[in-house]
């Protein structure tokens, strides 16, 4: 489990071909320290597993699943990646609750900056805008944000200057694929009224 706060902006230093899947090769001075093999770490909103650690370097094998379903399969050498530990059952929750499990990718259609702000509008899969809600919760390449409008098909969000700064949402720019994880309240909800509808359809 995840807050969705991230904590460093990991390098992309190798991606080493492991039919079916790779081997994903990170450089990052601030989580690499602190992590050991085995421990989970967010990677763009992926929950990934560590296999390899040292002390500025960890990495991660992704399978065919997660490369087709996500952005992960779209990294090359050099890119960046948004990193976040698992979360310590006494820390405090800055961003929300935070699964790893990515629900489906959006594309950025609409980017616009005023000053050292933005706000970015996303084209997604209808099933998703479901699950959606201005004001909610909404995980963007694994950073935590809350939701302006929610259309049929589409969101938009508002940036701070310090969200750009230090994560990758901060270069991407229309066009751009991005990880997107619902909020998990939302999904019981849909869930609870489609089963309703289905006592309702046998009644």
């Amino acid at each position: 489990m995840f807050s969705g706060i991230v904590e460093s902006l990991g390098i992309v230093t190798e991606i080493r071909s492991e039919p079916p899947g790779c081997l994903l090769v990170v450089s990052d001075p601030v989580v690499a320290p602190y992590t050991k093999v085995a421990d989970s770490v967010s990677v763009n909103g992926c929950c990934l597993t560590v296999v390899e650690a040292d002390s500025d370097v960890i990495a991660f094998q992704a399978g065919p699943e997660t490369l087709a379903r996500t952005n992960l399969g779209e990294l090359v050498k050099g890119s960046q990646v948004n990193l976040e530990r698992a979360l310590k059952v006494d820390n405090r929750l800055g961003g929300h609750f935070v699964s790893g499990h990515i629900d489906g990718v959006g594309t950025l259609i609409e980017r616009k900056d005023e000053g050292e702000w933005s706000t970015f509008r996303f084209e997604i899969p209808r099933e998703l805008s479901l699950q959606m809600a201005s004001k909610g919760s909404i995980t963007i390449d694994g950073v935590s944000l809350t939701i302006v409008d929610s259309e049929t098909e589409q969101f938009s969000v508002a940036l701070i200057p310090f969200t750009l700064g230090v994560t990758t949402l901060g270069k991407l720019q229309v066009g751009g694929k991005v990880n997107l994880e619902t909020d998990i309240l939302a999904k019981y909800v849909q869930r609870l009224v489609e089963s309703v509808d289905e006592i309702k359809a046998k009644n």
